[in-house]
């Protein structure tokens, strides 16, 4: 008999959806402390998850979750504008 492989299951800081890892975008904090776009979801530090949608990324800026969940006082524009690039309009 065989096992069903596991999950694992995030929570998007945006909308606070629990949904497996594989539809969510990770946001890393390096060991170096620098803020980084991690699409295959294997980088090492502090990482959030947000889902692939550009409400949801305006939802954690607002509420500073972002910064929160990754333990900086600042985001970067730069790493911002990469995100609203990346995410597509509402769902």
């Amino acid at each position: 008999m065989t096992r069903a492989k596991h999950i694992p299951i995030r929570t998007c800081i945006g909308c606070g959806e629990k949904k497996p890892k594989g539809e969510l975008l990770r946001i890393v904090k390096t060991p170096e402390g620098t803020l980084t776009i991690d699409l295959a979801g294997k980088k090492g530090g502090r990482g959030t998850y947000i889902c692939f949608n550009l409400d949801c990324l305006e939802k954690a800026i607002k509420k500073k979750s972002l910064q929160r969940s990754l333990k900086v006082n600042e985001i970067d524009r730069d790493l911002l504008e990469r995100l609203k690039e990346l995410l597509p309009k509402g769902q």
